[in-house]
């Protein structure tokens, strides 16, 4: 007798749904090690919307009445309400978002609380908790990665004449206005855009109902649940639906390649503001200085971008490697996808957000970039296609260019300073026409076709892309 006390003591004291098979409480340690409330907290409002659509459900298949359904409504109202408000009062006893929501609802309405858990696991409650939060989030992450090309496309106009010179190695090659610059990374993050997309169908799949592993026994019509939370189909394989993530890996991997892409912008900014580009200025408020040297400016926000770029990669091999030997079907392993999501998810949109304002208020610094422009060895690949026109074959147009820029670099002069009797001693096919195409307007003006650099093509660009962003 008294060691039945001291079980029933030990099955109390665990305080979780799950206790009455064993015989002592769970060790603290472990208590410590399991916990992911923390974590999965942040998914309250979408486990209660899934909470809300089971319950009508089970309505619908008479396993609950009208009455019971709206009591636990209205008590899953009440505890979203505390969330919502930070009221919720968190317990030792809540293993996770999911045992926290069930415990305060049954502390307002009573036993009945614990019906609602009928039919369902926390297997198929987590998968569909988390394909609904990603899918509000991903929508959210497009109206960034809009605002982003939106600001970028206004930069863009705003320096529509501007000319730069291009780099391939990150050496000067050809001159290209600043603006198809620019244009690039709209053109990079309109391919993010689609992978999102992408991302979001495939996730769009409703698992409730799958049960732990096996399905229900109850008869829960799927496809009613999946209208309810905007689901256009449901899974149609349990073990599937409950260890399936590959969905947050596709999404993690869309993330990972908008970061590569604010990397790239950053490290552009980085040197372009550097004391030896000083292409542009970044903005005061999104620059820090030194704590020793006073003249410092320092492109923090660029740089951390650049380096949260690695962090959200270490995420995508964590889920990766967490889910290369995993057995079907759910194993506690999927706890730990969502630190991972989650810090990927924040991470990506806060750098969107961070240099969405950047570019918003960069500078510039137009008169640096023409000085850049004074350098006429980028007009070299201009005067080897005029040898071509004139009916050199290519390789030895290259070749002749190539001898004319070594005598200039001997003679410490630029290509334009040769007077057409020098150039005409290098090949008799030049004429006097070849003074007018030694210009950065001339070979702006002839990348004439489908996305070149032209001042007619980018704007015909800039109208195209202001009509896809609306």
């Amino acid at each position: 007798m008294e060691k039945a006390k001291r079980n029933t003591r030990r099955t109390v004291a665990t305080g979780k749904a799950w206790a009455g098979r064993f015989q002592e409480p769970t060790d603290r340690l472990v208590e410590a090690f399991t916990v992911s409330v923390a974590v999965d907290r942040r998914l309250y409002a979408h486990d209660i919307q899934g909470s809300i659509a089971h319950c009508k459900t089970l309505e619908k298949a008479r396993v609950l009445s009208s009455k019971e359904t709206r009591t636990i409504v209205r008590g899953l109202e009440s505890v979203k309400a505390e969330l919502d408000r930070g009221r919720f009062t968190f317990t030792p006893q809540d293993e996770d978002i999911h045992m926290a929501i069930e415990r305060r609802l049954t502390e307002l309405i009573g036993p009945l609380g614990g019906k609602l858990h009928t039919g369902r696991s926390r297997n198929d409650q987590v998968a569909l908790d988390v394909r609904l939060y990603l899918r509000d989030h991903l929508d959210r992450m497009m109206e960034r990665c809009v605002e982003l090309q939106r600001v970028l496309l206004d930069r863009a106009k705003a320096n529509s004449t501007v000319v730069m010179p291009g780099y391939t190695h990150l050496q000067r090659a050809q001159p290209v206005l600043f603006a198809h610059h620019l244009m690039a990374y709209v053109e990079m993050i309109e391919r993010d855009k689609g992978r999102i997309c992408d991302a979001r169908t495939r996730l769009n799949v409703m698992p409730l109902g799958s049960g732990a592993l096996a399905g229900t026994n109850y008869p829960v019509d799927r496809a009613y649940t999946a209208k309810l939370l905007g689901f256009p189909t449901v899974t149609a394989n349990s073990m599937d639906a409950v260890s399936d993530r590959d969905f947050t890996i596709e999404v993690v991997s869309a993330l990972s390649i908008i970061m590569m892409h604010l990397s790239r912008l950053s490290e552009e900014l980085i040197i372009w503001a550097s004391q030896e580009f000083r292409f542009v200025d970044l903005p005061d408020a999104f620059c820090t200085g030194s704590s020793m040297m006073p003249q410092k400016k320092n492109p923090d926000v660029p740089e951390l971008v650049r380096g949260k770029t690695g962090r959200v990669y270490g995420h995508l091999m964590n889920l990766l490697v967490m889910l290369k030997a995993l057995p079907l079907s759910y194993n506690r392993d999927l706890q730990e996808d969502k630190p991972a999501l989650f810090d990927a998810l924040d991470t990506a949109e806060s750098s969107l957000q961070v240099m969405t304002e950047l570019m918003r208020r960069l500078d510039v610094n137009r008169d640096v970039l023409s000085r850049a422009l004074q350098d006429s060895g980028f007009l070299a690949t201009e005067l080897a296609d005029y040898l071509v026109e004139q009916g050199v074959p290519f390789r030895e147009a290259h070749g002749i260019t190539g001898r004319i820029v070594r005598e200039a670099l001997k003679k410490k002069r630029e290509l334009t300073d040769f007077t057409l009797d020098e150039l005409r001693a290098f090949s008799n096919r030049i004429e006097k026409g070849v003074l007018a195409r030694l210009t950065v307007s001339s070979a702006i003006d002839r990348k004439r076709q489908i996305g070149g650099t032209a001042r007619g093509r980018v704007e015909q660009r800039l109208k195209e892309l202001d009509r896809l962003l609306g």
